[in-house]
């Protein structure tokens, strides 16, 4: 079957029948490895769009990886909101170092959300704007050949950047009330942005929700924190395909994720490949899940070529990291990831 890898990441989100499935980092793929050979890096990569392309492109020109890829962090919506974030390492993602928002629970002390940017302008000015931009260079210069996925922040995650997630998460218990303004509050940010990727090239975008993982809330808590807000952010996008990525143990929430709509679940290593793909049995398409950390990180090329063809076997969709790589993953593990499953047929 001779596809090209855009049209094979376009059929397997289509969950259409393939000889293999593609081979495509949906997570954040930037590694020291691709920055030193394409020469673009972080951080410079994370504030300009010419830049953030380049090496959104570099899972593709350098491993052969099946997709494109960027930006490479989830503190740009943020930043743009108002926190602070620091942006300055090569070797390492940005990190928040100041939220902007009081949100006390245990003092019952709450500023108004509706102090927050108005989703027209968030999406002018700032990274978000730089990401879209370079969603247009990606799509001009690998658009022919491949797909374009385009990450951004879930509306639970991005509520908790603002406001202190700790903080959020025990008011999901004390107050949740309160909770509630603050996602209904950046949800139509998150959906304008969302739509904008798209609009600018995206054939996919890839939302990470981190914080509505089963590490952080019960799972029945699933829907009201944040699954009835990506239905309608995320879930409605048009013109591109829709992917929930979640970390850690989601098998519980798995028909939570599926019930909002999106096209595919990007899910992590510590769900077992095999229960993960029974338990969606095709209702939605699987990427992952071989472990970002152990093997692609800490593991040898030989123990990420057997993540890889066990999360295939499975019957995953695309096969993709469980979760965003680490930037001083060796070059040889994401070859073997790319090789094994290039080598596989069903």
């Amino acid at each position: 079957m001779s596809m090209t890898p855009r049209e094979r990441v376009i059929s397997a989100m289509k969950r259409e029948e393939l000889d293999r499935p593609p081979v495509a980092i949906f997570t954040q793929a930037a590694t020291i490895g691709q920055m030193d050979k394409v020469g673009a890096a972080w951080p410079e990569a994370h504030k300009k769009a010419e830049l953030m392309a380049k090496l959104g492109t570099a899972q593709a020109d350098v491993f052969g990886f099946e997709c494109v890829r960027a930006p490479f962090c989830l503190t740009a919506e943020a930043e743009r909101l108002g926190c602070r974030v620091q942006v300055e390492k090569k070797d390492a993602a940005p990190m928040i170092k100041e939220h902007p928002f009081k949100f006390d629970p245990m003092m019952g002390e709450y500023d108004d959300p509706a102090a927050i940017m108005a989703p027209e302008e968030f999406i002018k000015g700032g990274r978000p704007a730089e990401a879209i931009k370079a969603m247009n260079l990606m799509k001009k210069s690998h658009g022919a050949e491949y797909a374009i996925v385009a990450g951004n922040t879930g509306p639970f995650t991005l509520a908790g950047h603002m406001i202190n997630t700790e903080n959020m998460v025990f008011g999901m218990m004390m107050a949740p009330e309160e909770v509630a303004k603050w996602v209904a509050a950046v949800n139509p940010i998150v959906k304008t942005y969302t739509q904008a990727l798209s609009d600018a090239g995206a054939d996919v975008i890839q939302m990470s929700e981190p914080s509505a993982s089963t590490d952080m809330l019960a799972p029945d808590m699933f829907e009201s924190a944040s699954g009835m807000y990506v239905k309608d952010s995320l879930a409605k996008v048009k013109d591109a395909f829709s992917v929930l990525h979640i970390c850690g143990d989601t098998y519980p929430i798995l028909d939570g994720m599926i019930s909002t709509g999106v096209s595919g679940l990007s899910i992590e290593e510590k769900v077992d490949p095999f229960k993960a793909a029974e338990k969606v049995a095709k209702r939605a398409a699987l990427v992952g899940n071989v472990g970002s950390v152990k093997p692609l990180f800490q593991g040898t090329p030989e123990e990420v070529k057997t993540a890889a063809l066990n999360s295939a076997k499975a019957g995953f969709s695309v096969i993709s990291s469980g979760c965003g790589v680490a930037t001083a993953t060796a070059d040889a593990n994401m070859k073997a990831l790319v090789d094994a499953i290039k080598g596989f047929k069903y």
